[in-house]
């Protein structure tokens, strides 16, 4: 079977329970974007933690996007 490239897996029909998992990770990010930029003094422990959210959530959604669906090949039997 041939390995896709990053462009063909970017353009890839992701499965639906990627495209959950990515649709929960881009909204966890925003809002720990909010809790970063937000205008009130915040402990530093919570802007830490919402920065490591926000990466980690960034890298799933990417990881989601890049999953693509794989046809199945039929093997025929001689």
């Amino acid at each position: 079977m041939k390995e896709k490239t990053l462009k063909e897996r970017w353009k890839g029909k992701t499965p639906k329970f990627w495209k959950r998992v990515q649709r929960w990770a881009i909204i966890t990010g925003a809002v720990a974007g909010i809790v970063i930029a937000a205008p009130v003094t915040l402990p530093a422990a919570v802007i830490t933690t919402a920065t490591y959210l926000a990466t980690v959530s960034a890298t799933i959604a990417t990881t989601a996007q890049l999953t693509v669906e794989d046809k199945k090949e039929e093997i025929i039997n001689p």
